[in-house]
């Protein structure tokens, strides 16, 4: 594919780094120099030097042939963006999606004023990392948490703790011990590495687990892991950006107490003023003191999303040794995940990784319905639609040879959600949730062409 990024900071050097490892023409535009002699540096693409809303650096870029063309200047340019992304369109771009930092623009109806005008996706990051944090609280025993049909089949992703009936067990002995429980184990990371599971897979403490289940098995589903079922009724925020913010406001519908820590007297104020329900503490948390002074040992959960990657991690693995239950950073350095793993944090959110989901779905065939990136490994989460005549509906899973870096965790089927094994038997129209590593996804995307 053809593919132009317009911006070359944080997201776009991510996307390009990302994309060119599919064989991609890669394309950036930027008016910053030194930003696109870094993005060259670390990934094979053309630069081209220019605001990406002139039509002569649009034309250069080559706007009018490009099956793909992304606008992710930061976000306090999203004009900028969305001037790009429709200029671009017009000229021919077959596809075009923008970052927004306006959460307005997101409404079903103000959505559709934008699809009319030719923009296919506007995704605004922060608000996609608040929507995840939250199901992580919701989920509170998990690491990571997708859905698939509203829910019906989720994948829940735990680690393997002292205890956890998985440990120095191979999946096929879990599974014929357990009578083939009623879900699927499709990963395992370890460390750096994501491994595609077998029978002779055997597991290993703090190995973290990717689980797909129907939704009335996720109780059972998460006795894997020997966790404790809990609900989080406090929860203390470090951090009083957007991403607070949009959490706060969900979060005082469910959970009892909530409380944000942020540094910056006038922007508590801010917050105070927006939010109905929230403690909002004005403290810059720099101080051995401050889990003492905040009582961080009588809340259930603790989410850390300041600006520092560092500084998140840190307060995450200090809480937990308070003895927070579940405790969630925002990790803006990739490098860092693994980190941030070790130290003990529970969860991770990452929102490069959400913004490639995103985007990525578009350089794979029409039948990928979403796709997500997980911050727990160096893979994706997608869901596909198995069109009359595929190759994915033709014989049994067991007899498709597919790709071996890839598994078929489920399927929905209508209203019926069903845990795939391998005589299962693909049927057209089913929607199809399919764990696959970076490199073969477009081996499993052939099956569904």
């Amino acid at each position: 594919m053809n593919i132009i990024i317009a911006g070359a900071g944080d997201v776009g050097c991510h996307l390009a780094k990302m994309l060119a490892g599919e064989n991609h023409n890669l394309t950036v535009i930027d008016s910053d120099p030194g930003r696109l002699t870094t993005i060259s540096d670390e990934a094979d693409v053309v630069t081209v030097l220019g605001n990406p809303t002139s039509i002569d650096i649009l034309e250069r870029a080559g706007a009018r042939t490009a099956d793909l063309f992304v606008s992710v200047f930061p976000d306090s340019d999203q004009y900028v963006n969305i001037l790009a992304a429709l200029l671009a369109k017009q000229m021919g771009a077959a596809k075009v999606t923008a970052r927004i930092n306006n959460a307005e623009y997101l409404s079903h109806e103000n959505k559709l004023l934008f699809t009319d005008l030719g923009i296919d996706l506007l995704f605004y990051p922060e608000r996609i990392a608040a929507s995840e944090i939250l199901e992580l609280i919701k989920q509170a025993e998990t690491s990571e948490f997708a859905e698939f049909a509203h829910g019906k089949l989720q994948l829940i992703v735990f680690r393997l703790e002292e205890y956890a009936p998985l440990i120095d067990k191979t999946v096929l002995e879990y599974v014929t011990d357990n009578n083939f429980p009623p879900f699927r184990i499709v990963a395992v990371s370890r460390g750096d590495q994501t491994i595609i599971p077998n029978g002779e897979t055997r597991f290993r403490l703090h190995d973290q687990v990717f689980v797909v289940t129907k939704k009335e098995n996720v109780e059972l589903a998460r006795s894997i892991a020997g966790k404790v079922d809990f609900r989080v009724k406090r929860l203390a925020i470090l951090g009083g950006g957007r991403i607070a913010e949009m959490v706060a406001e969900k979060a005082e519908r469910f959970i009892e107490e909530v409380k944000i820590i942020e540094g910056d007297k006038a922007r508590c104020e801010e917050l105070s003023a927006k939010l109905n329900k929230t403690l909002v503490i004005n403290d810059n948390a720099k101080t051995g003191d401050f889990f003492y002074d905040e009582n961080i040992k009588d809340f259930d959960a603790f989410l850390a999303v300041t600006p520092n990657s560092e500084a998140n991690i840190l307060a995450c693995a200090s809480a937990k040794r308070f003895g927070v239950m579940k405790t969630i950073a925002e990790v803006e350095n990739l490098e860092y995940i693994q980190l941030a793993e070790e130290m003990g944090v529970d969860a991770v959110v990452n929102k490069k990784l959400i913004t490639a989901g995103r985007i990525f779905r578009f350089t794979l065939s029409n039948k990928v319905r979403t796709i997500k990136c997980l911050s727990g490994s160096n893979a994706e989460i997608l869901e596909y639609m198995a069109h009359p005549g595929s190759p994915i509906t033709k014989k049994p899973l067991k007899d498709l040879n597919f790709p071996e870096g890839a598994i078929i965790g489920g399927i929905i089927r209508g209203s019926e959600a069903i845990i795939a094994v391998g005589s299962t038997q693909v049927n057209d129209y089913d929607r199809v949730a399919v764990f696959a590593l970076p490199a073969a996804l477009k081996e499993v995307d052939k099956f569904f062409l």
